[in-house]
Order: structure tokens, then sequence, then C-alpha cells
């Protein structure tokens, strides 16, 4: 039994087959996706197809890279969303230096509006980090010191152990995609070693980061059972006490019914 934690199921590559991806997901024993939105159209849709799917939940947010293009409006439209039962989350937020598509301050802005909304309405945030892994725990440390432990998650970790230890810090749990079993990950597994099997997390980003032995390949949730079966064998657990394990942090983060 597996959950996978972030998924994109409203990207057009899953339009002509969604019933058939979720039904592969079934067979693999995933009981559970997440489905993230990046900005205001992609959360409804998120949102919408966990009101279709009961095999699905939403996550509302506007993703850094999106943060320019939002209007004025939009915010408030998230805010609204986010109270919704089918929403289990707010994001995907966080910061990006690798695209320049929005500016830093901006992306500084609604990452903490996502930070505050989390703590008013009592759900967790899903946080993206690329190449701004010192400004992504710079905030999240103000956060801390403000308010005390933050209810999260680091979504497909590729940094080092000094920025995930600052994480687990402070309450945050840390996501692994398929990144994890490529040849060329060895720095990354070995981060995933040392994280505590209470704090871990599977996803696959689909349709991107395809896992060993479907690299290449549009992504989707089934796959997760790859990413999780690698990462059992790093941290030298059973194959299905890591399932059991992620599972069951999964659903407590995210307040998932059994």
């Amino acid at each position: 039994m597996l959950i996978d934690t972030h998924a994109h199921l409203d990207d057009s590559r899953f339009a002509a087959d969604l019933v058939g991806v979720l039904e592969r997901a079934a067979a693999a024993g995933v009981v559970r996706v997440l489905t993230i939105g990046v900005d205001l159209a992609t959360s409804r849709a998120a949102l919408d197809l966990a009101k279709r799917f009961s095999q699905l939940s939403a996550v509302v947010g506007i993703q850094p890279n999106h943060a320019a293009e939002a209007e004025p409006t939009d915010w408030d439209a998230i805010v609204a969303l986010s109270r919704d039962s089918h929403v289990v989350a707010l994001g995907e937020t966080g910061l990006d230096r690798y695209w320049d598509r929005a500016p830093f301050p901006l992306q500084e802005d609604y990452f903490d509006r996502h930070l505050s909304l989390a703590r008013q309405i009592g759900k967790p945030v899903v946080i993206h980090c690329r190449e701004a892994e010192a400004d992504v725990v710079r905030m999240l440390k103000a956060e801390f010191d403000r308010q005390g432990p933050i209810r999260g998650v680091m979504h497909s970790y590729s940094g080092d152990l000094a920025t995930a230890q600052a994480c687990l810090a402070m309450g945050l749990h840390i996501s692994f995609a398929g990144m994890l079993t490529y040849k060329n990950a060895e720095n990354l597994r070995a981060v995933a070693k040392e994280i505590p099997p209470g704090r871990l997390l599977v996803e696959t980003d689909s349709p991107y980061l395809a896992p060993v032995p479907v690299r290449g390949k549009r992504n989707e949730p089934a796959n997760v059972s790859h990413t999780a079966a690698c990462l059992a064998e790093v941290q030298g657990l059973p194959p299905e006490e890591l399932e059991r394990i992620t599972t069951k942090n999964a659903q407590d983060l995210f307040g998932l019914s059994e």
C-alpha cells in the first residue's frame, strides 16, 4: 500500500487515459494520489479531479515560477479553494533560483502567504525548492521562530544533508521522487539513508522524473513503487515495511483516511 504524495494529473499528457492511469496505480497498490496545483487554473483542475475520483486529494497554490503570472485576484481565489474538504495541503509553494520566471521578492511574498494561510487553516505546505536551499531555510526558520514547528514536506528532495536536517529540525517531512533511482544519484541516496523513517514520503511528480526502470517515459503514479523499492534498499528496510511507514506518514501529515 503506497501513497503518491505529488503528481500533476491535470497535465494534458493524462487527458486521454486518466482512468487507465488511476487503474494502474490501484493495481500497483497506490491507494491515494495527491494531485497538485501550480497556479489558479491548475489548482481548480486539481480540486475538480479530487471531487471526481475518490482515489485523489487536491493541493492548491501558486508555484514560485508562476507567481509573476498571477492576477491580483488569484490569491483570494486560492484562499477560497483551500478551505474545501478535498484540499489536504497548500502548494506547491517555495522558491526557485534555477528558472528566471518571477522576481525573487515576489516568490518570497507568495511563499510567506502560503505559510501563513497553512497556519490559519491547519493544513500542511508542499514546498518546491530549486537552487534556493539557503533562502528556503532562511524563510522557514523565520516562520519557525515566530510560530513553532511547520507541518509540511520538502517535495522531490534533491538538496544536501545539512538542508534536510535543518528542515527536519523545523518539523518538516522529506519526500523523494524518481531521481533517487538514477545511476548518478549516489549523493542523494546517501542523504536519503540519513532521514528518519518517520519523516519519509515518496512521490512521482508525474508526469515528470520517471524512475528507473521507466526513465524517459511519461511518469505516472503506479511508478512510485520503483522509488519506494529504492528507498527501502537505501534505508535497509524490507519493502513492505517502507511502504507501511511512508503510507502512515502521509496519512498523518495530510489527514488522509486509511
